[in-house]
């Protein structure tokens, strides 16, 4: 049995067996007990079963002062948050940690076993494998590592595991006492109480952000507010007490600067928990990191990337995480990385983003944003990901295809990114300068290479599922837009990038007779798979009731009864504007919604003063009352939804103002260009409609006329003398007459014979077209029939109407219908 020593100096006997990485871990765990900070030992220990063991979190645990519980001490990697991992465990209770504890011995859990625990119930998601093992010293302890690798821990993830555990058996070193609530504050330290966010923070830390001690009001955010944007994430890791865990964290940040560039700072500090009534307290120094020694492996770096890979979201948010991460502490000239996708190297991002700062080959393949080649054109590359570890070449190696020296003349790390049981992609660093790679760099690319590619395969899938989600939305949505005659449509639809789940929102453009349009757009209540399909068939139903011809009124008043029958929890909102092409006006019918926004040609806005209802859905006999709107030739009208528009820094009336002067400066003549800079600044947490319609008035006016066909003897004689004499007083030439007499006379006839009730004759002549319409009170469908006997004495009606017609067709017309035909004539 091998001797086992304190300060990581850990077996020797036996080496020979072990394989390169053991041997590897066993080399940094002897540097860490050997380095000059013996109060960043466990963490620094911590952070080698990220390297060596592809774990994501790694914490250890102790007995607190009753025993009682098993109190977290440190941790390293991704937030602990994610994982539901806990300050304390009861040290009798039921969990993998007081398991390990009590027995003495080992826990390996996988996520199927996890899952039927108990403890499973308390955290977010059970994807993930979990070891348990025991430490030694004084009282024991026990080291936490999680994993989301599918395979969990191999054989050799769980012998560098063991050496970790043995490094961690020596009692910690005594940590400095934290200042006292009433001693003296020393200029560079601060204390934060997590509860009120209140700070008292030493002089000289106000002076780095540039303010007089007289000048602070004693409010973190406060100072927040002075750093760079992109660097509060990691920051909210540290002042946020559901982010930040109990022991030692360094992070650095910069600060905005009156002139000139941003100033890095470096703040290291410590969570003391609270208790007898103290709140809990982050308290720590914060110093100029240009006057610090630089040092790649410092904890910020590490954690720092791990807090932003928490919250990437996308494929693109990973990659420009690693970018922030790793060039600037590197000092590197060139980074790249790129999803490995059917053996090509598909580039998500690139710094410097300029083609010609990349290879040729790099250049030659940019067909896109980015540029994509085939694996095999770089055959260092490939088998650098078929080995599956990093690596690296110092300037003058000389033995690398053209396609990868050039990205690093002098000096070229290539970082395989593992998640899943395969290689998710590969990260690329160069330098033009010769560089000297140090043991620490080469830690720290090992630790960010296994945080990435996980990291990058969740994004993958997110994206995946969130371009599923967005096609099964555009599929509920029309297709594409109707021309219509004296205006121009344009609609834009954005889901939500906040989760996954389907939105509500939608919109119609409704073509009717006599050349009416209807404008539609809504939104269902919640995102869900159930507001998505509400949402569809609310739309289907709009358009049902607006084809058969009823009124707006009429139309939004029958989808509400139709959605109150549906016995479902959720209302839906929506406005629906009846345009008339021909005379510039329109009624409009609110349910719920925002008002339309119109855009006069003058440029001034205004947002229509228009009646409303209350959402459908929510009151079975509601009135939904009519409001006029008349627009003049130019005029633009915009509707949209209350997720472009609100937001949790105002109301939706400033919202509105903000949307309508947005509208204003706009210029309509390019609707697509006006849709996407209206859509420029949305938020994305709620999907997003948008419709807009430029009236610009019909150049052609139609020439109509009317027949009201009394049920006598003589009324198809009265209907063809009615349809000769409009015919000549709109020049029709009498060679077309005839074959428009004879449709006049079998629709007329039809109707009078099959149906009960009044009976209308519409005549319409625009652009050498004249359409014959018959209205009657039966919803009945004239039927065409397939095959007529010569003796039979009926049913020929139709197919002289077919015959003779350009085209035709039936409408339903207010519980009736309308029979149609268009047949084009000359000289009109």
């Amino acid at each position: 049995m091998p001797h086992k020593r304190c300060n990581g100096d850990v077996v020797e006997e036996g080496a020979a067996e072990r394989g390169p990485r053991t041997l590897r871990a066993e080399g940094a765990l002897k540097a860490i007990a050997a380095g000059p900070r013996p109060q960043e030992r466990s963490r620094g220990v911590l952070e080698q079963a990220l390297v060596f063991a592809g774990a994501s979190l790694a914490a250890l645990y102790t007995p607190g002062d009753d025993r009682e519980l098993l109190c977290l001490v440190e941790s390293a990697g991704v937030p602990r948050t994610l994982y539901g991992v806990r300050d304390s465990y009861p040290a009798d209770g039921g969990s993998p940690v007081a398991d390990a504890h009590r027995a003495g011995e080992t826990v390996w859990m996988g996520p199927e076993e996890f899952a039927g625990s108990a403890e499973s119930r308390h955290v977010p998601s059970s994807g993930f494998s979990l070891a348990v093992l025991p430490v030694g010293g004084d009282g024991g302890g026990c080291l936490l590592v999680l994993t989301e690798r599918p395979d969990g821990f191999d054989a050799d993830d769980r012998t560098c595991l063991a050496l970790i555990a043995e490094a961690l058996t020596c009692p910690a070193p005594a940590e400095p006492a934290a200042p006292a609530e009433a001693g003296p504050l020393l200029p560079d330290a601060f204390t934060l109480a997590m509860d009120t966010g209140r700070a008292e923070v030493g002089d000289d830390i106000l002076r780095l952000f540039g303010l007089a001690p007289g000048e602070f009001d004693g409010k973190v955010e406060t100072l927040l507010g002075l750093t760079v944007p992109e660097d509060l994430p990691s920051l909210m890791s540290v002042t946020e007490s559901d982010h930040m865990s109990i022991g030692e964290r360094e992070l650095e940040f910069r600060v905005l600067q009156p002139t000139g560039p941003p100033k890095w700072l470096r703040l290291s500090g410590r969570l003391l928990p609270g208790g007898d009534g103290r709140p809990a307290r982050l308290v720590g120094t914060v110093a100029d990191a240009s006057t610090l020694r630089p040092d790649v492996t410092d904890v910020a770096r590490v954690q720092r990337l791990a807090a932003a890979l928490a919250t990437a979201g996308t494929v693109r948010d990973v990659s420009q995480a690693v970018v922030a991460a790793l060039r600037r502490p590197l000092r590197a000239d060139r980074i790249a990385l790129a999803e490995v996708e059917n053996d090509r190297l598909v580039v998500t991002v690139l710094d410097p983003p300029e083609p010609e700062s990349w290879p040729e080959l790099w250049r030659l393949e940019w067909r896109t944003e980015w540029p994509d080649a085939p694996v095999r054109a770089m055959p260092t590359l490939a088998a650098a990901l078929r080995e599956g570890r990093a690596r690296i070449w110092p300037a003058g190696t000389g033995d690398l295809e053209p396609a990868l020296a050039d990205v690093g003349p002098g000096g070229l790390a290539v970082l395989p990114l593992p998640a899943g049981g395969r290689m998710a992609g590969a990260c690329l660093i160069g330098w033009d300068a010769p560089h000297d790679f140090g043991p620490d760099e080469r830690a720290l690319l090992t630790a960010s290479a296994g945080l990435a590619g996980q990291a990058l395969m969740r994004a993958h899938a997110f994206d995946a599922e969130h371009e599923l989600v967005g096609m099964l939305q555009r599929q509920l949505l029309p297709r594409r837009l109707p021309k219509l005659p004296g205006a121009v449509a344009v609609a834009r639809y954005l889901p939500s990038t906040a989760g996954l789940e389907l939105g509500g929102d939608w919109y119609d453009v409704i073509p009717l007779p006599d050349h009416h349009v209807a404008l539609v757009i809504g939104d269902v209540q919640g995102h869900s798979a159930g507001a998505a399909t509400l949402m569809g068939q609310m739309r289907t139903a709009l358009r049902a009731y607006a084809v058969e011809g009823h009124p707006p009124d009429v139309v939004v008043s029958h989808a509400n009864r139709l959605l109150t029958g549906m016995e479902t929890d959720l209302f839906a909102t929506c406005v629906y504007v009846d345009l008339d092409m021909e005379e510039g006006s329109a009624w409009c019918v609110r349910a719920g919604h925002l008002p339309p926004v119109l855009r006069h040609p003058d440029g001034s806005t205004e947002i229509a003063e228009v009646e409303g209802g209350p959402p459908l859905g929510v009151v079975t006999e509601a009135d939904f009352p009519m409001s006029p709107l008349r627009l003049r030739p130019g005029t633009l009208i915009a509707l949209t939804t209350d997720g472009l528009v609100e937001s949790p820094e105002s109301d939706i009336d400033e919202g509105m103002d903000r949307f309508a002067h947005a509208l204003g400066v706009s210029a309509p003549a390019h609707l697509g260009l006006v849709a996407d800079a209206l859509l420029g600044n949305a938020r994305r947490s709620d999907d997003v409609a948008l419709l807009l319609v430029r009236y610009d008035g019909m150049s052609l006016r139609p020439l109509r006329e009317s027949w009201s066909v009394w049920r006598l003897p003589e009324a198809v004689r009265h209907a063809r003398r009615f349809t000769r004499r409009t015919l000549r007083s709109w020049g029709v030439p009498d060679d077309d007459v005839d074959g428009v007499l004879l449709i006049v006379s079998e629709l007329v006839t039809n109707a009078l014979v099959h149906t009960d009730g009044k009976v209308r004759l519409d005549l319409t002549l625009i652009g050498g077209r004249l359409r014959v319409a018959v209205a009657d009170a039966s919803p009945r469908t004239p039927v065409k029939p397939t095959s007529i006997g010569w003796e039979a004495t009926g049913g020929r009606g139709m197919l002289l109407v077919e015959a003779m017609s350009a085209t035709w067709g039936t409408l339903p017309v207010s519980g009736g219908k309308q029979v149609w035909s268009e047949i084009p004539v000359r000289g009109v």
